[in-house]
């Protein structure tokens, strides 16, 4: 079954305790974005994963040095999964890979930024992540003639452990199941909508049906 992933890009923990608190029943994996992180630090992980203990918790920390230590950090907080960007070498990859087995939790790689995303999917599974994200970020999404759809190709061809990030929608989402992912990361799709829960629940739908 394809997990669904909220990436909750709000500023205050409140906030994103709040909403994560409405999507609930309908998500697998909440996902503390980048500017949460930034903003809430380690107690903010720290807090949701208090809030919810039955729910994996991913800090995007998006990592690309320091392999070992952040990780650490993370998985200290309450983190399930850390990020570390597919940009990054090898050799960081890889310590963030000995920290989560160490904790026993999971590294998630970030192709955000990635030129071949499916070959350095590939290289990051032998590496020993989890999955990986095939990532278009905000600005890429941004781009004149982006589609999703260059991702779900991409996860097609990759042949691992792969999650689709960069507009996944009511729309999409269907496809996105199709191509093969592991989990389908919504953001905006959710905590945009003017009733998240019912959103959440409608991508939950689509993915299970």
């Amino acid at each position: 079954m394809v997990k669904l992933q909220v990436a909750i890009d709000l500023l205050k923990i409140e906030d994103a305790i709040a909403l994560a608190t409405k999507v609930a029943p309908y998500i697998d994996i909440i996902e503390l974005g980048t500017p949460l992180i930034k903003s809430e630090g380690l107690s903010g992980i720290r807090k949701m994963k208090d809030a919810f203990p039955d729910k994996l918790v991913l800090a995007d920390f998006k990592t690309a040095d320091a392999r070992e230590l952040e990780a650490d950090m993370a998985f200290g907080a309450g983190a399930d999964y850390i990020t570390i960007l597919g940009a990054t070498g090898d050799s960081t990859i890889a310590g963030a890979v000995k920290s989560a087995k160490a904790h026993g939790k999971g590294i998630v790689v970030d192709t955000i930024g990635v030129k071949d995303r499916v070959k350095r999917a590939q290289e990051a599974i032998a590496l020993g992540a989890e999955f990986v994200e095939l990532h278009a970020g905000l600005d890429e999404q941004a781009e004149e003639g982006y589609s999703i759809q260059v991702l779900i190709d991409e996860a097609k061809r990759a042949g691992v452990s792969v999650s689709i990030a960069g507009g996944v929608n009511l729309s999409s989402i269907t496809a996105v199941k199709e191509s093969g992912v592991t989990v389908a990361v919504a953001g905006a799709a959710i905590y945009g909508a003017e009733d998240p829960a019912k959103a959440a629940k409608e991508l939950k739908g689509l993915l299970l049906a």
